[in-house]
């Protein structure tokens, strides 16, 4: 039997996804080594406390760089609109394994999309917070009730962050056939018009 298959994300994309997932684990494991006293054994995979001190901002900076790409690449396909609203008020029933209720969906579902929001919001609050206690560059720019609020919203954001790249994982885990979008760009056409039907039609048809 003959496979076909759709493409679904370019070259391009897919280097780009990598390399911000790479960023974002030497970020995430860095920055960890300094959230509790627990998770200090971590600054021995960068060479040390006085190094990942050093390495995790610039760590974060090439993350957040990288997420630019990708956000431009797919801001527009990740707006919420109103058939977003019935996906998201049928999940449970999705998660508890029903899916015959779910709406019909384009390129991503809502899930994906908030997942996505999720991901440019904290790197923006992390951008932004991690610049204010930055140490020695641009600590004395802010007061030190500012950069104690700062600390706070950037553990915040983290986690926010780390629980949005589980959710990611286990999400490209659980659904069958999605990590081969972004290993070989390409989705088998069964994947996608049981996934993304209304994404399956627009490719189908040409569009």
């Amino acid at each position: 039997m003959t496979r076909y298959y759709l493409r679904r994300y370019r070259d391009a994309t897919r280097m780009n996804h990598w390399f911000v997932a790479l960023m974002f684990f030497a970020a995430a494991l860095s920055g960890l080594a300094f959230f509790h006293p627990a998770l200090f054994f971590l600054s021995a995979l960068f060479g040390g406390g006085p190094w990942t001190r050093i390495l995790h901002p610039f760590l974060g900076l090439l993350m957040v760089f990288g997420f630019v790409f990708l956000f431009f690449t797919m801001w527009r396909e990740n707006l919420l609109d109103r058939t977003d609203r019935e996906w998201i008020a049928k999940a449970p029933q999705m998660l508890k394994g029903d899916k015959s209720g779910m709406p019909p969906v384009g390129k991503y579902n809502a899930g994906q999309k908030l997942v996505f929001w999720a991901f440019g919001i904290s790197l923006l609050l992390l951008l932004v917070t991690g610049f204010m206690f930055w140490s020695p560059w641009f600590v004395g720019f802010f007061p030190i009730l500012v950069r104690r609020i700062a600390v706070v919203v950037h553990s915040a954001s983290a986690v926010v962050l780390i629980l949005s790249v589980i959710t990611h994982i286990y999400a490209a885990i659980w659904v069958k056939g999605t990590m081969r979008a972004m290993t070989r760009g390409t989705v088998t056409e069964g994947w996608a018009k049981l996934n993304h039907p209304l994404w399956h039609r627009k490719m189908t048809r040409g569009e």
